[in-house]
């Protein structure tokens, strides 16, 4: 497993960017919207029609199938829109991380070509709304196809000295959420970066995601749930998989292990028995993934606010 990155998009991605030339006309927030296209979809004009009337200040597609041969007629056919195709295989995360980086507004909205784009994504007065506070991130209510709940509303716990992650479909405005569902989100691009973005190098979506999420609030930021943002799937609603596995070892070792001490975060020594005892790595293995982290958190140390003991104690608190 590649070392835990440092900073920002640390990895070179080789990509190719078309048009975003020219402005996108009728903006009226400063909001970027970020598509996240895994298919080719005959729908995609209108998709990119309905962000244009929505007012957005910048509008990125991310094409994750370099095969999609509508790219250079999408890129002439909308010359306000910049079209990423990243050339080589890249992860979940980073693609949000690249269109995070082609973005210049001061907040990013992260969508996919699974949503329902028939109607408003967002408008101009719930984003100034939503965004008051200069809050982290804000997560929509997501809604199945034909309209049901699932839930999308998550915390954590402990439960025999294991982390749980609770789930809901009862919301209500306001609330915490330990991460986005599906990665759909309305990210403070700034911070985002600061917060160095999507660790590349933990490839399953779930713990990826959940790393990130996690990260955000053991370093201070907020992760909030809005019931006036909806959006809705036109197709299946993605399953979490959840499974054990070496990227959950790196996603325990990174946000679990570390603990709060006055003014900084430090991984005891004490903590590594534990971690080889569950992490199904041999004793060298298991050794160089633990000081990997342990010399990872050593760099943020100042940066962390909590530990996982103050969050789940404390969660729901403001």
């Amino acid at each position: 497993m590649n070392p835990i990155p440092s900073i920002f998009n640390e990895r070179f991605i080789s990509m190719t960017v078309l048009g975003g030339k020219e402005n996108v006309p009728n903006i009226r927030m400063n909001v970027a919207a970020v598509l996240i296209n895994k298919s080719w979809s005959s729908y995609r004009s209108k998709m990119i029609e309905n962000l244009m009337h929505c007012g957005f200040s910048e509008i990125i597609s991310i094409e994750a199938d370099r095969e999609n041969y509508s790219i250079e007629y999408l890129s002439r056919k909308f010359p306000f829109v910049k079209v990423v195709v990243p050339q080589e295989n890249a992860t979940e995360g980073e693609l949000i991380n690249i269109g995070v980086s082609q973005a210049s507004s001061d907040y990013v909205l992260v969508l996919r070509d699974s949503l329902d784009f028939s109607k408003e994504i967002l408008t101009p007065t719930l984003a100034a709304k939503l965004t008051e506070d200069g809050a982290f991130a804000i997560t929509p209510r997501l809604l199945g196809k034909d309209n049901f709940s699932f839930p999308v509303l998550f915390s954590p716990s402990i439960k025999k000295a294991a982390l749980n992650v609770l789930s809901t479909s009862i919301v209500s405005d306001g609330s915490p959420n330990l991460f986005p569902f599906d990665n759909i989100a309305l990210y403070n691009r700034r911070r985002f970066i600061e917060m160095g973005g999507f660790d590349y190098t933990i490839v399953s979506d779930y713990w990826q995601n959940l790393d990130f999420s996690f990260r955000a609030w053991l370093w201070g930021e907020e992760i909030r749930f809005s019931t006036a943002f909806c959006l809705s799937y036109t197709s299946e609603v993605p399953i979490l998989e959840t499974g054990a596995s070496q990227f959950s070892n790196r996603f325990y070792l990174k946000n679990l292990v570390p603990r709060f001490y006055a003014d900084h975060g430090a991984i005891p020594n004490s903590s590594f028995f534990a971690f080889w005892g569950s992490s199904s790595c041999g004793f060298f293995e298991a050794l160089n993934r633990f000081k990997e982290a342990k010399e990872w958190v050593r760099q943020n140390e100042f940066r962390f606010k909590r530990d996982v003991l103050d969050l789940v104690e404390n969660w729901g608190r403001k």
